[in-house]
């Protein structure tokens, strides 16, 4: 494609639809005999959203290879039962819900990070995170498997773009000096290899930590906390923006 930009400045690909075969990618992929999980929360409001996104990632998310649904929710026995493909498994797994809705997005990380030291380094090979409150609508293949994995924000590709400037306040760790951030990532959906996502989540944890004993809140939360430290550890892939569409645009 000549239309897009699709190899960063420090050479990781950034996948747009047309720039790769999906059947050489999944022959080869099926030949390492791989795990990949997929965490996601859906807590308060957001339990209304899970029947929606199982569907379609049941039916559209590395179709035909092995995944693990890591679902963290403090309504399990509001979850429908699910027929999943032979090779997903669903698992439930109780959490309790932040009385701040800030604290939900926020706690993410320390929660991913604990349970990749505990359970899912042991389970999986590739982590990804992703938000509840979406319908995947096409195939997302294992073109998106590498060791550290990246999503554009939508919202970089347009006018509005300023509205998802980065955390600039010297005094929080997420801080990115005015004009020296590469792109805008989404921390609706992110992920690699269980170590690296474990210490992207580590930092990340660690991070939001300092901003609360500082009395600070990072501009978008998480999501700041997640661009400053890809800005650190450049991402090997990077998924375009055709990945996590924001309907709002």
């Amino acid at each position: 494609r000549q239309d897009v930009l699709v190899l960063t400045p420090w050479l990781a690909p950034i996948v747009w639809e047309g720039t790769f075969s999906r059947d050489i990618l999944n022959a080869q992929y099926l030949q390492k005999n791989l795990v990949t999980g997929v965490v996601t929360f859906a807590v308060e409001k957001y339990v209304q959203f899970i029947d929606g996104f199982m569907r379609s990632a049941n039916k559209y998310f590395l179709a035909g290879h092995h995944v693990n649904f890591y679902l963290f929710t403090d309504s399990p026995e509001k979850i429908s039962h699910l027929q999943m493909a032979p090779e997903k498994h669903l698992f439930v797994i109780p959490v309790q819900n932040d009385p701040r809705w800030q604290d939900i997005p926020t706690s993410r990380m320390g929660i991913i990070s604990s349970y990749i030291h505990s359970q899912f380094q042991h389970e999986v090979d590739y982590l990804y995170s992703m938000d509840i409150d979406v319908q995947l609508l096409a195939h997302i293949g294992v073109e998106i498997i590498d060791t550290l994995v990246a999503t554009i924000s939508s919202w970089q590709v347009t006018p509005q773009q300023e509205n998802r400037a980065h955390e600039t306040r010297p005094g929080s760790p997420a801080a990115i000096p005015e004009g020296q951030g590469d792109f805008h990532y989404t921390a609706s959906f992110y992920g690699g290899s269980v170590a690296e996502v474990y210490k992207l989540t580590r930092a990340c944890s660690q991070g939001v930590m300092e901003d609360r004993e500082n009395g600070i809140e990072a501009w978008w939360h998480h999501e700041s906390h997640l661009n400053r430290y890809l800005l650190q550890h450049k991402p090997t892939r990077l998924l375009s923006p055709e990945y996590y569409w924001d309907t709002e645009l």
